[in-house]
């Protein structure tokens, strides 16, 4: 710890309901020198709600990393910053990585405030497996690389949890169809505390023709959940890609994919969508 340094607070915010907030959290936004935001206007309005005046300064994805200086500076002349994203707990696919990890560097104290997170949020309602699960946050927007990434995710047995926009959901849950297969259930939870929130659990494909037939599914902050693959499917899967990237050495993908499923029985479909765009024949 650096003597006569300030504190990084790392504080959660609603992801919603503005009740939701703690009163731990408001006695901290309330005494630091600066409140570091993701977007200064919408953590302006949580602020003004609850008659707090801290200095605002905005820390997102395209600036950070201009900001750090400045931001270490003030923590280490004694001054208390405290960071927020719009909504949640900061750094879950949010900014505020390099901020952390510098005031980690220059032995300032970092602490939480814990309190909403979207992902934990929808896992809670979501009727799905939760001792053990792997938080993936946005896929790729364009849907040849969002399959391919969900191509390398189909052998997981964790549970699944996405983050996904109003713009994509219902591409991401064809992708996930067609990746996953129609079987698995799958649970959207919606606008999570707002007014307007549904969670909606069914098998994926399901799940899919719902969304598609309803734009009102289609708006608003959405998180998905997916089980994870049956251990007696996920063995195979990941033998077959095994055994496909070695063939692939000496054949043509396509083929490598066809064989290495008629070895290995693992499903012919999923390996080929494990291909990279660029080896494709």
């Amino acid at each position: 710890m650096t003597a006569g340094s300030g504190t990084l607070w790392v504080v959660a915010t609603p992801i919603g309901n503005l009740a939701d907030i703690s009163s731990r959290a408001v006695e901290v936004l309330g005494r630091v020198a600066v409140v570091a935001a993701e977007d200064t206007r919408h953590s302006a309005q949580l602020l003004s709600h609850y008659g707090m005046r801290a200095s605002l300064v905005s820390c997102h994805d395209h600036n950070e990393t201009e900001q750090l200086p400045m931001l270490i500076a003030r923590l280490l002349a004694g001054d208390d910053v405290a960071l927020v994203s719009d909504a949640g707990t900061p750094l879950v696919s949010d900014p505020g990585f390099r901020l952390v990890r510098a005031a980690h560097e220059n032995a300032i104290p970092v602490r939480t405030v814990p309190g909403p997170c979207a992902a934990i949020a929808a896992l809670s309602v979501a009727g799905i497996a939760t001792d053990r699960f792997a938080f993936e946050g946005f896929l790729p927007q364009k849907s040849a690389a969002r399959i391919s990434a969900l191509a390398a995710l189909a052998g997981e047995t964790r549970t699944l949890v996405f983050y996904e926009s109003r713009h994509r959901i219902d591409s991401m849950l064809a992708d996930a169809v067609r990746v996953l297969g129609p079987d698995r259930l799958a649970t959207l939870a919606r606008e999570l505390t707002k007014l307007h929130e549904t969670v909606m659990r069914l098998p994926l494909g399901e799940l899919s023709v719902a969304v598609a037939a309803d734009s009102n599914q289609r708006l608003g902050e959405c998180v998905v959940v997916i089980e994870g693959a049956a251990p007696e499917t996920a063995g195979p899967l990941r033998e077959g890609e095994r055994v496909m990237r070695l063939l692939m050495r000496e054949m043509a993908p396509s083929r490598a994919a066809r064989m290495a499923a008629e070895i290995t029985g693992a499903s012919r479909r999923a390996l080929y969508d494990l291909i990279p765009d660029s080896d494709e024949t």
